[in-house]
């Protein structure tokens, strides 16, 4: 009796799954990128058609401020999200610390190294952990 390799695994979920939901955390990336709302604008509105998505809506990108951190200064950075046919692709920063957070989830598959590959080119973290789950397992097909 054959048991599954892990990435037999992955595969039979990937094709069974709703979607994948790709996370992104980046650390020690340049201030200049993760506070400036243009940079975080560009990255939402052409990452969609980078991996295949369909955007059906431009970016929303808005600064916000968050009471006073530990170091007594106000937190800030910049949220956005773009609505895509498929799901969506979110992001927060925080310039301060030089660290972002990104969702990329889609009901159809994509290339998480490519995803990733010109998520570092935008915002250059020097480190980055990321996860993907398949989601909707058990979603009717």
């Amino acid at each position: 009796m054959k048991t599954e390799t892990a990435s037999e695994t992955a595969v039979l979920e990937a094709a069974r799954a709703y979607g994948p939901h790709l996370t992104i955390d980046g650390y020690e990336a340049p201030r200049s990128l993760l506070g400036n709302y243009q940079s975080i604008f560009d990255l939402l509105d052409r990452l969609p058609e980078q991996i295949g998505m369909t955007k059906i809506t431009q970016p929303y990108v808005f600064p916000y401020y968050c009471g006073q951190a530990q170091s007594g200064h106000p937190e800030w950075g910049i949220t956005g999200v773009v609505i895509i046919a498929e799901s969506h692709i979110s992001i927060h920063t925080y310039p301060e610390k030089g660290i972002f957070f990104m969702d990329v989830f889609s009901c159809k598959s994509f290339d998480t190294e490519e995803t990733l590959e010109f998520v570092r080119k935008a915002l250059r973290p020097k480190r980055i952990d990321r996860s993907v789950v398949q989601r909707g397992l058990d979603f009717p097909r």
